[in-house]
């Protein structure tokens, strides 16, 4: 049973997702999905037992985590995730910044207030009032700079996208 808790806590220890523990018996060979589930949940109570910074989460799958208390230590070390349609109303920010937050809504629609909450929490926008106190002006920080590894401001990077695409469509339109 301790070499099936161990080989458990390699899988979980590799994987960045949930699995369940028919994919855990399938990933190690074990034919008895009975006996993973056993050695599961001992290695649970193993963790649950010490006073480690690791647990086994359970909720949707299993998977390895550090504790909620010691999360402020992972946000410092790691990269920031981000889901798709967030990245998406990033790039539009660092792209047309300084961009009003009502011009960026009516370009990625309403769930863009929710985006724009995320993004200043992870402190890869900021936040400031316009001259006429009726709406933000959004723009990245040096932390955006920093995490996508951009030398220089985004506008410049903006321009260099955009010199990139008239490139791209002067030589398609000069193929036909």
């Amino acid at each position: 049973m301790e070499q099936l808790k161990a080989r458990i806590e390699a899988v979980l220890f590799t994987t960045a997702k949930a699995l369940s523990i028919e994919e855990i018996s399938e990933i190690l060979e074990v034919e008895n999905v009975e006996k993973t589930e056993e050695a599961m949940l001992e290695l649970i109570m193993d963790y649950s037992a010490r006073p480690g910074a690791l647990e086994i989460d359970d909720e949707n799958g299993y998977i390895l985590q550090v504790k909620e208390e010691h999360m402020d230590i992972v946000e410092k070390l790691c990269p920031v995730e981000l889901k798709p349609a967030t990245l998406k109303t990033l790039a539009v920010i660092a792209l047309k910044e300084p961009i009003r937050q009502t011009e960026l809504k009516e370009l990625r629609g309403s769930t863009a207030y929710e985006h724009i909450q995320e993004l200043l929490e992870k402190e890869l926008i900021s936040r400031v009032k316009d001259k006429n106190g009726r709406s933000f002006n959004l723009k990245t920080t040096k932390k955006f700079a920093e995490y996508f590894k951009l030398k220089g401001d985004t506008r410049s990077l903006a321009k260099l996208l955009e010199k990139e695409k008239e490139y791209v469509n002067k030589n398609e339109i000069s193929d036909n």
